[in-house]
């Protein structure tokens, strides 16, 4: 028998590659051989991004396959891109098992996919390959997408997914995150019926992959989320994967990071910069755009925005007219920045940001308090974390229209950073977490554990 090769296989989205890429190259650390496949869109991104193609001690090799959509169809339509790669991602593994162990000494001994991707799971059982996988998200909301059988039974939800009480606010346990019915996730991926019902279908296949898999881990940890994690035992927590470092320069990333904005941080003063960023995914309309714009200016703090090309739906960004101008001295705008070294860097205040699971746990690893904005899906849940629970952060309350004014923006920026108590909270939680991916904490136990099974 060879070496242990491992083909590692994440949802197409940049939320799921990064942690995925986290941990392979934690994995190829320790001499496990990596295949990591991207869809061919989203490879050409990452190499790209990269300038130059990298691996790991020559052992993380990045594969590709098609994610079945057409040049120019959109990726960030959720629903149709997980139509596609339901028809055929199954035959495309398939194809690349074979191909990778023809040609390899070193055949294919486990697949570790994504838990949103349950037919990898089906594949590597038809093969008779040992399987692991990851969730990517909090290990609330996977509890939560386990527990749809009981929404049903409670009455919660019907069997579409649909709330039957649209307004009623609950909580699954005292601490766990409030959820409002209408951010349940699978509502969030379309607007049409039919999109919805396949995704809500689509995510409790999925669950099926939970009770299968030899192992399944979560980009969380104990500390973070101790009674989530005690209702899903067989859940292991091995994250923040973001707070153990990240090894090389392979950091999966769709886009390029323009390193001038730590130039720019370096010579800011120590807790003086709000940063801000919504990930990969979040558009705006142009007036809630300009209403940003203008309450970055209004809080007269300096400020790092990532503004990606896409944020507005199908324009460039418009800013307020004279913005640029009148900020020259007080902000830096960037398309993408290198978010881990920009949390940690001494110069940042807080961060307003969109409560990606990833952003989230990265700020949090950092001890940055939150100021939030969710866009979609499971950000609402992770926004409940930060604020409700944790207490790191702010909500931004949205007005009648269901904008967020300027002036909304200034009086929460001044609350959050006119508040000790928000650091003070944020340093201990990053404590905590730092100690559990630290050697002999819970995450690092885990993460040795797994080791030990793949080079079993």
């Amino acid at each position: 028998m060879g070496n242990p090769h491992l083909l590692v296989v994440p949802y197409p989205a940049q939320g799921h590659v990064i942690p995925f890429m986290e941990l392979s190259q934690n994995l190829a650390k320790q001499g496990i051989k990596i295949s990591f496949v991207n869809t061919e869109f989203n490879h050409k991104r990452v190499i790209d991004a990269l300038g130059k193609k990298l691996d790991e001690n020559g052992l993380l090799h990045l594969v590709s396959v098609p994610d079945g959509l057409e040049d120019g169809e959109d990726r960030n339509q959720i629903g149709n891109l997980t139509e596609r790669l339901c028809q055929v991602l199954p035959g495309q593994l398939k194809e690349l098992i074979d191909k990778v162990n023809g040609s390899d000494v070193d055949k294919i001994s486990c697949v570790l996919a994504d838990i949103s991707l349950g037919l990898a799971f089906d594949v590597a059982a038809e093969l008779g390959i040992p399987t692991a996988g990851l969730w990517p998200a909090s290990m609330f909301q996977l509890m939560f997408f386990l527990r749809i059988p009981k929404l049903i039974e409670d009455g919660l939800i019907d069997d579409n997914g649909t709330p039957l009480m649209k307004h009623k606010m609950f909580q699954l346990s005292p601490m766990t995150p409030v959820i409002h019915p209408m951010n349940f996730a699978w509502l969030n991926f379309g607007n049409s019926p039919s999109t919805q019902k396949f995704m809500f279908d689509f995510l409790r296949l999925n669950n099926k992959a939970v009770e299968t898999a030899d192992w399944v881990l979560c980009n969380s940890s104990l500390e973070l989320e101790p009674e989530a994690c005690n209702l899903v035992p067989k859940v292991l927590p091995i994250g923040p994967l973001s707070a153990t470092n990240r090894f090389g320069n392979l950091s999966g990333n769709f886009w390029s990071e323009d390193p001038t904005c730590l130039q720019w941080l370096n010579q800011q003063s120590p807790g003086s910069v709000i940063y801000v960023a919504f990930g990969s995914s979040t558009v705006f309309d142009e007036i809630q755009f300009q209403e940003l714009a203008l309450g970055l200016e209004l809080t007269k703090k300096q400020f790092l925005w990532v503004v990606r090309e896409d944020i507005i739906k199908g324009k460039h960004q418009f800013y307020p007219q004279g913005f640029k101008e009148r900020v020259s001295n007080q902000g830096k705008i960037v398309s993408w920045a290198p978010q881990v070294e920009v949390l940690g860097h001494s110069s940042i205040a807080c961060f307003l940001s969109h409560c990606g699971w990833n952003s989230t746990i990265e700020g949090v690893s950092n001890g940055v308090p939150f100021l939030c904005w969710p866009y979609f899906s499971d950000q609402f849940l992770n926004e409940s974390y930060i604020y409700d629970i944790w207490k790191v952060g702010l909500k931004l309350e949205r007005d009648e229209r269901g904008s967020i004014r300027k002036e909304e923006v200034r009086t929460k920026v001044e609350q959050l950073v006119g508040d000790e108590n928000f650091k003070t909270r944020a340093v201990e939680l990053k404590q905590m977490v730092t100690n559990s991916v630290a050697e002999g904490g819970n995450s690092d136990k885990t993460f040795k554990n797994f080791v030990d099974w793949l080079k079993s």
